[in-house]
């Protein structure tokens, strides 16, 4: 059996011009008060990768232009829907009372886990990631419909939020298809 790698060509992918006008799937990340612009870089990678609605940078999380992530998106701020808001609390809440559930990737009391979690039915749904150190702020998580944990088995309390973002997005994204 030969395993050739595919052309650029072969594998048919859309411009970002034919992106942007596509259809998404109704799942949107918000990064809230993420440190590192690597990370961002890397989320707006696999947002594009996964279709997703948009992307809400909140806080301090940097925004493109910036150098480390466009190395990290290679392109992928061109192709996806993102904006800017200050306060990750009040945005949670504005997007619940238009009707998203809105589910906070952290370890909580009452967390479910994500091999468990089912995505909301004809609902946008809003996964918040967090802070690499702090996580999810609490008053985010409070305002917020629930939280999906995923397993871990090691020594490590957390995994990477870019990482974590991939695994949230690539299970969900098979549940709304």
């Amino acid at each position: 059996m030969e395993h050739r790698k595919k052309s650029m060509e072969e594998l048919g992918r859309l411009s970002p011009e034919a992106f942007r006008e596509a259809k998404k799937i109704p799942v949107s990340v918000l990064l809230d008060d993420i440190r590192s612009a690597n990370n961002v870089g890397s989320i707006f990678r696999t947002a594009d990768g996964f279709a997703l609605a948009h992307l809400y940078l909140c806080g301090i999380t940097a925004t493109p232009p910036h150098r480390d992530i466009l190395k990290t998106a290679l392109g992928a701020t061109q192709s996806v829907s993102w904006s800017h808001h200050e306060d990750a609390e009040a945005l949670v809440k504005q997007l619940r009372g238009d009707g998203a559930q809105v589910q906070c990737l952290e370890q909580t009391e009452q967390s479910t886990l994500l091999r468990d979690f089912v995505a909301p039915a004809a609902q946008h749904l809003v996964i918040v990631v967090g802070n690499e150190v702090n996580g999810v702020s609490q008053a985010v998580i409070d305002a917020s419909d629930g939280t999906i944990e995923i397993e871990q088995f090691g020594t490590k309390h957390s995994l990477n939020v870019a990482v974590a973002t991939g695994m949230v997005v690539w299970r969900v994204s098979s549940l709304v298809r």
